[in-house]
């Protein structure tokens, strides 16, 4: 399963849930060209979908992992909440839970 087939997943599964007012590819970080895969803005919520944790993807190098903690510092400055997912968390529908969790204010 690519990255874009996990995406389309937890959009899914998202949507499923009524969690439908994200916005996809978001730039949280004015200047910068980062962007998140899945964006609540109204929650201040970004979440990343790393599906190839365990390849040598651009995620599981040195400077990938580099570049992620920069962004996730990044976002977090600037009053972002971050959350990361691999694909099992996506598959097992953990991620979408997770999600759920964040987006409910009680």
């Amino acid at each position: 399963m690519t990255n874009s087939d996990l995406e389309e997943l937890f959009a899914f599964q998202l949507n499923a849930l009524g969690l439908t007012d994200y916005v996809r590819e978001y730039k949280a970080i004015e200047g910068r060209k980062f962007r998140w895969d899945f964006c609540w803005e109204k929650a201040k919520l970004l979440a990343e979908i790393n599906g190839q944790t365990f390849a040598r993807g651009g995620h599981s190098t040195g400077l990938g992992i580099r570049r992620d903690y920069e962004k996730n510092n990044l976002a977090q400055l600037a009053g972002w909440r971050c959350l990361m997912f691999d694909g099992d968390a996506v598959r097992s529908g953990e991620a979408v839970e997770v999600v759920r969790k964040a987006l409910d204010p009680k």
